[in-house]
């Protein structure tokens, strides 16, 4: 009988293309709810300009950066965060 497996591909630790995975920030400290009124944390996820920061960057899950960008845009509305900051 002849098997085509094929070997398990080695990534060594040292590799320079071997990143480490991102943690959502959310997750780990156990936020139960991203709230409008903490704006020292909601800037931590927009960028100088006033743009919110992409998952891919910040490493955020998708379940809380639906609730990142609702917050954002809140508290914008509620005149805590600039929509654009000035240059």
């Amino acid at each position: 009988m002849i098997t085509h497996e094929k070997p398990a591909a080695k990534v060594s630790a040292e590799s320079p293309f071997s990143k480490k995975k991102k943690c959502c920030p959310f997750v780990a400290a156990k936020v139960e709810r991203v709230d409008y009124k903490d704006v020292e944390n909601l800037k931590q996820f927009i960028t100088e300009r006033g743009k919110i920061l992409p998952r891919r960057i910040t490493g955020v899950s998708y379940f809380y950066q639906k609730h990142l960008k609702k917050a954002i845009k809140q508290a914008r509305y509620m005149a805590l965060l600039p929509f654009v900051l000035e240059e």
